[in-house]
């Protein structure tokens, strides 16, 4: 780029960046010949029944082509609140609360613009997801980062406390976490919602992973969500996602919950980005919550079959690599553990590319997620046991070279 071009630039732009998790399939597919551990997708097919409502409603609705109403459509709205009203007591109403987005990430984008200004501090549990922080910076915002605990990936309420400021307008939660696959634990969560009540800070949940659980449903804390807090409502804005879920994820669909008179003003930056989420799209996320849920139950097993085996891949590498067991989504931040001799790596972005361009394995730097994930690489588990497998193989045996 001139640097004439760049000068007349916003400085919105040029403070904000295209992500690793992006950027490095784009440089793996120059290099061609790669197996990915790398960007967040679920490798699922959508569902057939998911495939047939939409080709049903595309043949036989004339409707379907077109825009649905600038929240969305009022079936889908209303099959949305009742998921809140099911998974996290929430008694949402469908017509006042609930917005259907394009993707999570449009819906987190229109709580950010619409609570964040120049100068709001935003806090940001570390290591974080890359677009929370470049949402922050497109708003004009700045994000404070609040360290996760290193033992565990845990919420640290101490950190996050140590952050606040005058200037404090909203932490942003997401558990289970990218990119670490944390849950965080419930007594935390409510000491959080404290935190928050006492200081009148906003709370973004970022609750894309919500249904990606391990270890049963039974285990201490599962996925707890701050939505299920009465108390904290006026200050909270949910955030959820179709991709991960119902493997939707090139649909773009997702929804908000936000209480009416917040909601109100997000719907003002959703009709000037977006008008309205997809119809085609809509149908297909309407689908996937009222039809047979056997699918997205079978979905979830496998990925935790899929999460055993990762891990017993690194284990099984000799000590190259440490990490904490993840207990949701579908990501493993895993410690470089390479010895200090030839071969060895200055950073996670060298260690990545190297990978790459050495191993042909596609994996994500963990400096990437901000200064608690360098050393590390972020491991996705969603693709198919084979590309795990042989991705694994090719990193041991790149590994053994060292």
């Amino acid at each position: 780029m001139s640097a004439s071009l760049e000068q007349r630039l916003s400085r919105r732009v040029r403070q904000i960046k295209i992500s690793a998790t992006k950027e490095m399939p784009m440089i793996a597919a120059r290099v061609g010949g790669c197996v990915s551990l790398g960007q967040g997708i679920p490798s699922f097919m959508t569902p057939p029944h998911v495939v047939d409502a939409v080709c049903q409603a595309l043949r036989e609705d004339p409707s379907a082509g077109k825009y649905s109403l600038q929240p969305g459509l009022p079936e889908l709205r209303e099959a949305a609140a009742e998921l809140l009203r099911a998974e996290k007591d929430l008694p949402a109403d469908p017509e006042r609360e609930v917005a259907i987005t394009v993707g999570g990430m449009e819906g987190l984008l229109c709580a950010m613009l619409t609570l964040i200004g120049p100068g709001d501090e935003v806090i940001v549990p570390e290591p974080f997801y890359p677009s929370h922080v470049e949402q922050v910076l497109l708003a004009e915002g700045a994000p404070v980062f609040a360290p996760l605990r290193r033992s565990d990936w845990g919420l640290d309420v101490d950190a996050v406390a140590a952050c606040i400021t005058p200037r404090t307008k909203a932490i942003i939660v997401s558990s289970p976490h990218n990119p670490t696959g944390a849950v965080f634990a419930k007594a935390d969560l409510l000491r959080l919602a404290a935190l928050a009540l006492e200081h009148e800070i906003f709370v973004i949940c970022d609750d894309t992973y919500d249904a990606l659980t391990y270890d049963g449903p039974d285990h201490p804390d599962g996925a707890f969500s701050l939505m299920r807090v009465p108390e904290l409502r006026h200050l909270l804005v949910g955030v959820f996602s179709f991709s991960k879920r119902f493997a939707l994820t090139g649909w773009r669909v997702g929804f908000v919950w936000a209480q009416e008179p917040l909601l109100d003003q997000m719907l003002k930056i959703h009709d000037a980005a977006a008008i309205c989420a997809p119809t085609p799209a809509q149908i297909a996320a309407l689908a996937s919550l009222t039809g047979p849920q056997d699918v997205f139950a079978a979905m979830r097993v496998e990925l935790e079959q899929r999460r055993n085996l990762i891990c017993a891949r690194l284990t099984a590498m000799g000590g190259c690599f440490s990490f904490v067991r993840p207990r949701g989504a579908f990501y493993v931040m895993a410690k470089a553990e390479f010895p200090t001799a030839a071969g060895a790596v200055a950073d996670s972005r060298e260690l990545a590319l190297r990978l790459i361009h050495e191993a042909r394995v596609i994996t994500i730097p963990g400096g990437a997620f901000g200064p608690g994930g360098d050393g590390h690489l972020r491991l996705s588990f969603g693709g198919a046991g084979a590309e795990i497998e042989s991705a694994c193989d090719r990193l041991a045996a790149w590994a053994s070279q060292l």
